[in-house]
């Protein structure tokens, strides 16, 4: 898992800092380690919405964030009858506006994802970016700042999960 982190850290930071003309939908289809989160994003049916105008930011977990939810999860969470379910956790890793982790402010403080009912807390400090979510868990950005046309994606090591209001 190392390596492929490595790897992936290589190759998205000759993105970083560039602007994109693609889209985020379309940097993550374009990459094969997030093919969960575009199925799952294709699944609840939000392709559309995040290749609109935006702006966005996108906290995007690449495969092995959710091969470590619990056996089934995914699979439990791809069928039709739980897209509500889905749509949440997807709304949850979404920001409205763009955020590169230079507006992130140090220290800790909560943030409004686009499911409006929650808030995650985003630490920044000089060791980076974390996220925890209501979950009480926290999702480190391995990779930040990669440019789309429509907002940033900063890449996540975790899943993030609604839930219960993170201390902050």
């Amino acid at each position: 898992m190392k390596k492929g982190l490595l790897a992936l850290a290589a190759s998205v930071c000759l993105l970083a800092g560039q602007v994109n003309a693609k889209t985020i939908v379309e940097i993550a289809a374009d990459d094969e380690r997030f093919s969960t989160l575009v199925a799952a994003v294709q699944a609840a049916g939000l392709q559309d919405a995040l290749q609109g105008p935006g702006p966005f930011t996108v906290f995007a977990p690449v495969n092995d964030a959710f091969a470590a939810l619990p056996e089934g999860t995914v699979e439990t969470l791809l069928k039709p009858e739980n897209k509500g379910q889905l749509t949440n956790v997807l709304l949850y890793h979404v920001d409205d506006r763009k955020l590169t982790s230079k507006q992130i402010p140090m220290g800790s403080n909560y943030f409004k994802p686009m499911l409006t009912s929650e808030r995650t807390c985003i630490t920044r400090s000089g060791k980076g970016v974390g996220i925890a979510d209501g979950s009480g868990a926290t999702a480190n950005v391995i990779i930040a700042d990669i440019q789309a046309e429509n907002g940033v994606i900063h890449v996540i090591d975790k899943v993030l999960l609604p839930g219960q209001r993170p201390s902050c």
